[in-house]
């Protein structure tokens, strides 16, 4: 099943406004969400860039998102857990929460995916992108992506 993920900041493969990346205010954009499977019981978003020099860098992983949120504001803080008892992960730069685009230069590709999970994670905050994936392995009922563009 596919989870329809949208932004209203940018659309599907538009660029990313300055505002949410290292040249701007850094801030995550508000995400929204459909679709999501009767038997999910949490939702997990990793954002990341493949087109980074030195392999994927990841931008953001939040997880034990309550499925019955249809989406998340923009701005979210950089804390471990969040008041709806989300937790956020270590991102590339090993700093808990949201890091925004930032290539050295050319234009990059930054991957939004969501994943509806039928449980919910046994993962402390901080977890990094793998130990995510390795805990969601089994458990996905569905996902879905947005992606955008940022360059400099």
């Amino acid at each position: 099943m596919e989870i329809n993920l949208k932004s209203p900041s940018f659309k599907e493969g538009e660029m990313i406004p300055v505002r949410f990346t290292c040249d701007g205010e850094d801030i995550s954009p508000e995400l929204v969400w459909g679709s999501i499977p009767t038997e999910c019981r949490t939702l997990a978003i990793i954002c990341d860039d493949p087109d980074a020099p030195m392999g994927t860098w990841v931008h953001w992983v939040i997880y034990n998102i309550p499925a019955d949120l249809g989406g998340l504001e923009e701005g979210i803080p950089a804390d471990d857990i969040l008041p709806n008892g989300a937790q956020q992960g270590n991102n590339g730069w090993r700093r808990i929460g949201y890091g925004g685009p930032c290539p050295p230069g050319g234009t990059h590709r930054y991957f939004f995916k969501i994943y509806a999970l039928d449980t919910a994670l046994d993962l402390g905050p901080g977890a990094t992108k793998s130990e995510l994936t390795d805990a969601m392995e089994g458990h996905i009922v569905a996902q879905g992506q947005l992606m955008g563009r940022y360059s400099r």
